[in-house]
């Protein structure tokens, strides 16, 4: 037979749904609010056919520019020939979650607020900037018990 290009070819195992999760979606699904300029992940869910990205953008991260009744339309990026192309894909909800690659950043903004606040109380500075590994504090190392050793290779030995 002749070899298929259809827009989910290959995908037997990319649109596949996990263990014991198979069948139609919670109602907690279309129940979710999405607003324009929301961050989110587009998932293709295989149960709902209708609606559903290409195969290129699942597992792709974008912007919410439009929100219809029963979809949402995402705007994000992709590589043609070496240039960034601006993609705007419209998908129903079904196919699409709320990233949390963000949510590391608001915990961290809470958090150094929280911290601010009780500096401010003490009268304290406190330094709110993730700093890299910084290298280790220098060590003194007396000689007194720990003698100098000599280390020399052995010599190649045979055991046949």
């Amino acid at each position: 037979m002749p070899h298929s290009f259809g827009s989910r070819a290959r995908t037997r195992h990319l649109f596949s749904q996990k263990h014991r999760q198979h069948g139609a979606p919670n109602v907690s699904t279309y129940l979710k609010i999405f607003k324009v300029g929301d961050i989110v992940d587009m998932v293709g869910n295989a149960a709902i056919h209708k609606g559903m990205p290409h195969k290129y953008y699942h597992g792709k991260t974008g912007i919410v520019f439009n929100v219809a009744p029963r979809a949402v339309g995402v705007l994000c990026y992709k590589v043609v020939n070496g240039r960034y192309m601006e993609k705007r894909v419209n998908v129903r909800i079904e196919h699409v979650k709320h990233s949390k690659c963000r949510q590391e950043f608001l915990d961290r903004v809470k958090s150094n607020a929280i911290k601010q606040r009780e500096a401010k109380e003490k009268g304290e500075t406190v330094v709110l900037k993730r700093l890299p590994a910084q290298p280790r504090e220098a060590r003194h190392v007396t000689v007194k018990n720990n003698a100098p050793e000599t280390l020399s290779a052995r010599p190649y030995e045979t055991t046949i």
